[in-house]
């Protein structure tokens, strides 16, 4: 696993830190934005499951606001996710600030999403699969229907990238993955499918397999 293990780290490296520079206008311009909107801070953080388990923190920008009930608890996402969170996610920008985590080896440009770590305890042997690899900004199940897809066969496409990047033809799954990414990223831009789980407002909670 040549490719999987050295050189697909290199071509990360290289590849994010070039889109931090060229996209910076547009980093400071979401900011702004994010900002105004919804105030301080304009970063969420949240701990996922990278590499092996490993936890990390992930990063994006902030699309909902910390509005709660008279319980004390968050109101449900639909009621906290603003009209411009929802702009945001639907043009992916608030994804953008995971570019640094791919630089520092986090994550990679393509690989599963990374999930909650408290998901890892939930995964059946072959779902843990995707724990192997580095989780990414796009990956084998973003392109076959990202988060309309059921739990079981999302975390299936996962384990099938993990077994493909490990063949010969490893580098061009990735090629192809980016290249149906860029394509996917502009039709969910005009039609907003494929952003949230079907009936939610954002993603489902993943319960295992029961």
């Amino acid at each position: 696993m040549l490719y999987a293990n050295t050189i697909k780290r290199f071509s990360d490296f290289i590849a994010a830190t070039a889109l931090v520079l060229l996209l910076l206008p547009l980093f400071a311009a979401v900011w702004g934005v994010v900002r105004m909107s919804l105030g301080s801070p304009v970063f969420f953080f949240d701990t996922r499951a990278g590499r092996d388990g490993r936890p990390f923190s992930l990063v994006k920008f902030r699309t909902m606001t910390n509005a709660r009930g008279p319980d004390g608890q968050f109101l449900p996402d639909a009621e906290r996710l603003t009209v411009v969170g929802r702009l945001l996610r639907r043009l992916s920008l608030d994804e953008l600030p995971q570019l640094v985590s791919v630089i520092v080896g986090d994550m990679s440009m393509v690989g599963p999403r990374p999930l909650p770590l408290r998901y890892v305890a939930r995964y059946s042997p072959r779902q843990a699969q995707r724990l192997r690899v580095c989780p990414g900004l796009t990956g084998w199940a973003q392109i076959h229907g990202r988060n309309e897809l059921g739990w079981p066969e999302r975390l299936e496409r996962d384990a099938q990238y993990v077994d493909m990047l490990g063949r010969w033809y490893g580098p061009f799954v990735d090629i192809y993955i980016v290249i149906c990414t860029i394509c996917l990223v502009a039709w969910q831009a005009l039609t907003g499918r494929g952003i949230a789980s079907p009936g939610s407002a954002t993603m489902q909670e993943f319960h295992g397999n029961r």
